[in-house]
């Protein structure tokens, strides 16, 4: 079926964006465009290693059915290209250290690595294609989200589960080759698909790691949908009852442009120091310069933190405890503070005691407010200020005008530990290096290949 423009005579958005992509290729995009695009692939892929066995992790797995030409990452089990896909993004979202694009509050690459690297085991693709499409997919996602997230919809919904699923729909429609209207279908059937809510900091739940395995895995069946002939609403971003309508409740804009004067939003896309929630980030990065300068944590008296307003109102982020789980606790601005000024640090095992009574004491004596100057930086810089006041009457106070992201040596040097525990070290050079000159690849196939054990490996490797 031909798609085209509605009955006012306008062209409907998702079709709009798919006939503007579909004929880029990789020379489209600049040097720093790519190379942002690989460590963004490297950094998935460490934390997929990493979280490998967690439970949340080893439940997406034992869920995924055996048979199949899609790796699961860090296993040698091959399933279909939607269950391979389900349980990376999982493992991918399993520490908390996902990049993160903040004007949409979402977590893109978690979606869309995953569901490009299992369609590329089922279809011969070239490497150059797998990237060009991956930052295709983060410009979708990234561009619908800045529309239509606002702090009050993500109270409520996730917004890596609303708008991750359309780019990574438009990412694979753009890697297999699909047509103009299929993948303004694909677009469509993905948005119908957008779900995740935010009820699990409140209650502990551990719902929060498979919204990305949901997001990855439907995008998948979208894009198959839509290119066995399958055709989505082609309004379904500003029909009456479509995205902006059902979730914003206010008209979607006119246009929504990909790749505006050359820009890309891969790279407002930051990837992640610390395995914690994007907005607990830059205040835990500001406590560490005050921790430097404390002799004991004893010596506190007061801790007060500024952040954007965004920060202080997203779920899970101003809890003052009890906490259940690690992940409400990487979720609390004023936990990962304490933690940070009572361990000198930043690090996982920050949020490995719960009820350590220094930390608990620190969160105690803590005010959360939100700063008017941050606020109206945000989403463009991610401030935050962390100020106290001790017993003897000094006040020690560190700011951030902004978050400082890991450094591509810090993303290499994670990855290359996550994976070398499963893979070893001679595969894990292969595989940064099939990464590297991803360009060059002949079959982009062999990036997921060779994230898989084979039968020895797996009898080998030390049980978690």
């Amino acid at each position: 079926m031909t798609i085209g423009p509605t009955a006012s005579g306008k062209v409907p958005l998702a079709r709009q964006m798919a006939r503007s992509v579909l004929a880029l290729d990789i020379g489209d995009f600049g040097p720093d465009v790519i190379a942002k695009a690989k460590l963004c692939l490297l950094d998935f892929l460490s934390c997929a290693f990493e979280a490998g066995h967690h439970p949340w992790s080893r439940q997406a797995v034992a869920i995924a059915q055996a048979g199949g030409s899609a790796t699961i990452i860090g296993t040698s089990q091959l399933s279909s290209p939607a269950d391979a896909a389900f349980a990376n993004a999982v493992m991918g979202h399993g520490l908390v250290r996902e990049d993160m694009h903040a004007a949409s509050i979402a977590h893109h690459g978690v979606v869309i690595w995953p569901a490009l690297l299992a369609l590329s085991e089922q279809t011969p693709l070239r490497g150059d294609r797998l990237l060009a499409a991956a930052i295709i997919g983060y410009e979708t996602g990234a561009r619908i989200g800045r529309a239509l997230l606002t702090s009050d919809l993500a109270r409520l919904y996730r917004p890596t589960g609303l708008v991750a699923p359309l780019g990574a729909a438009l990412a694979g429609s753009f890697a297999l080759g699909l047509s103009e209207a299929q993948a303004t279908s694909a677009i469509a059937i993905a948005a119908n698909t957008s779900s995740g809510l935010n009820e699990w900091p409140h209650a502990g739940g551990s719902d929060m790691y498979f919204h990305p395995g949901f997001a990855a895995g439907n995008a998948i069946r979208a894009i198959g949908l839509a290119a066995a002939g399958a055709f989505g609403s082609e309004t379904i971003l500003e029909g009456e009852a479509g995205l902006f309508a059902a979730y914003r409740r206010q008209p979607a804009p006119e246009s929504i442009a990909l790749f505006p004067n050359g820009e890309c939003e891969i790279m407002a896309v930051y990837n992640k120091p610390v395995p914690a929630c994007n907005f607990a980030q830059t205040a835990a990065q500001a406590a560490l310069r005050v921790s430097h300068e404390l002799a004991s944590t004893d010596e506190i008296d007061h801790v007060v933190i500024r952040a954007p307003d965004a920060a202080v109102r997203y779920p899970g982020c101003d809890s003052m405890g009890p906490y259940r789980n690690a992940l409400q606790a990487k979720m609390s601005i004023p936990f990962s503070v304490a933690a940070t000024l009572a361990r000198g640090e930043i690090e996982e095992e920050n949020y490995a005691e719960l009820d350590d009574a220094d930390i608990i004491r620190l969160i105690s004596v803590t005010d959360l407010t939100t700063d008017p100057a941050f606020t109206a930086a945000f989403p463009g810089k991610q401030g935050a200020e962390v100020s106290v006041q001790l017993r003897g009457g000094r006040t020690i106070r560190h700011a951030l005008p902004d978050v400082i992201a890991a450094t591509p040596a810090d993303i290499r040097a994670r990855f290359r530990s996550s994976a070398a525990g499963g893979l070893g070290e001679d595969r894990v050079r292969r595989l940064e290096q099939l990464i590297d000159d991803c360009e060059q690849l002949g079959n982009a196939g062999d990036i997921a290949a060779q994230c898989r054990l084979n039968a020895t490996e797996r009898a080998l490797r030390p049980a978690s």
